[in-house]
């Protein structure tokens, strides 16, 4: 019983540290072409180096980082014309897939804080957790479409979706107000008004690639 208790904390710990990482790089908190080693990240994250290790494979087999032998992981880097493909994809299949999803009014809220968890992660500059709230937040509302093939691919979308404008928005101040959009949803949704929630889901996924993806300067000319 022990060793199954192990075994279970460890797979939970190498799942949380898999899903930190990755929001990490989504976020832009772990920068594309740059080498991280695996006691520098542990560090950074405050785990041991195994699960980060562990982690990584996970990160390796999604394509999101390769690893470099000898010195540890680097984070792939993505043209700007892959992100306008992804940001196409999530526009042909999330919003008409979130409008006709049968919501029941019970869970709205459950929805409403999980909608606060990514204001909350906005308004105190933690881009990790505004990113996986936000992406849990998306996953669950595509769940309600019953539609497993879909929510997976968006997951894996969303995973390989790069949010080099997060910073500069929280910066800014600018996040808060963006996040709040996910509010707007769901009063669209508890309104029982689908058009509005498959425009206001539009707007969302168009602010992605319009501002939360858009490099910086420099990070443009590295990829050009």
């Amino acid at each position: 019983m022990s060793a199954n208790i192990q075994e279970f904390e460890k797979t939970t710990l190498r799942e949380r540290v898999s899903r930190a990482l990755r929001a990490a790089v989504v976020a832009g908190e772990l920068e594309p072409g740059t080498v991280y080693s695996a006691p520098e990240l542990a560090k950074r994250f405050g785990v041991s180096a195994t699960p980060v290790r562990e982690a990584m494979l996970d990160l390796v087999r999604e394509g999101l980082v390769e690893t470099v032998p000898n010195k540890g992981y680097r984070v792939t880097e993505m043209a700007e014309s892959e992100l306008d493909q992804i940001t196409e994809l999530r526009l042909l299949i999330e919003p008409s897939l979130v409008a006709r999803a049968h919501i029941p009014d019970g869970d709205l809220p459950e929805l409403r804080a999980m909608a606060q968890a990514i204001v909350d992660g906005a308004a105190e500059g933690d881009l990790i957790a505004y990113t996986e709230a936000d992406r849990a937040f998306h996953l669950r509302l595509l769940d309600y479409a019953g539609n497993a093939r879909a929510t997976s691919l968006i997951a894996d979308l969303r995973a390989h979706t790069r949010l080099y404008g997060l910073a500069a928005l929280s910066e800014r101040g600018e996040l808060e107000e963006s996040a709040r959009e996910h509010h707007a949803i769901l009063d669209a949704i508890s309104g029982g008004n689908p058009g509005l929630v498959e425009k206001l889901m539009r707007t969302h996924i168009g602010h992605v690639r319009e501002s939360w993806a858009s490099a910086e300067p420099t990070q443009r000319k590295r990829k050009s």
